[in-house]
């Protein structure tokens, strides 16, 4: 990265990103503004570090980085929510559904 793009604030291509405090503030808050919200830990990828995946009971959900698989359960736990492993588990059918529902009202230009 050249001292231009710093200044721009660019990020090279292929750099992963860390976990912040910004993104722990926003899971947190996005599950006190839901009812029925469980986490789901998704591993590091060659691309992306490990996320933690907070699935509210209509299937809507939101996704940050965290420092890790321990992280993840510990943040989980602190809220009293339940946290399972992706790998293990898959994702519940409720955010696929939810993900064709916003789908379909795109479409017809209702979002």
């Amino acid at each position: 990265m050249g001292l231009f793009d710093r200044l721009r604030g660019r990020k090279r291509a292929g750099v992963r990103r860390e976990a912040s405090s910004e993104d722990a503030d926003h899971l947190v808050a996005w599950a006190g503004q839901r009812r029925g919200v469980e986490g789901f830990v998704e591993p590091r990828t060659a691309v992306t570090e490990t996320t933690l995946m907070l699935i509210a009971h209509d299937g809507e959900w939101t996704r940050r980085r965290v420092d890790g698989p321990e992280a993840a359960f510990k943040l989980t736990r602190r809220l009293g929510l339940p946290c399972y492993e992706v790998a293990k588990v898959g994702y519940p059918q409720r955010m696929r559904d939810y993900q064709a529902r916003q789908r379909i009202l795109r479409e017809r230009g209702d979002a």
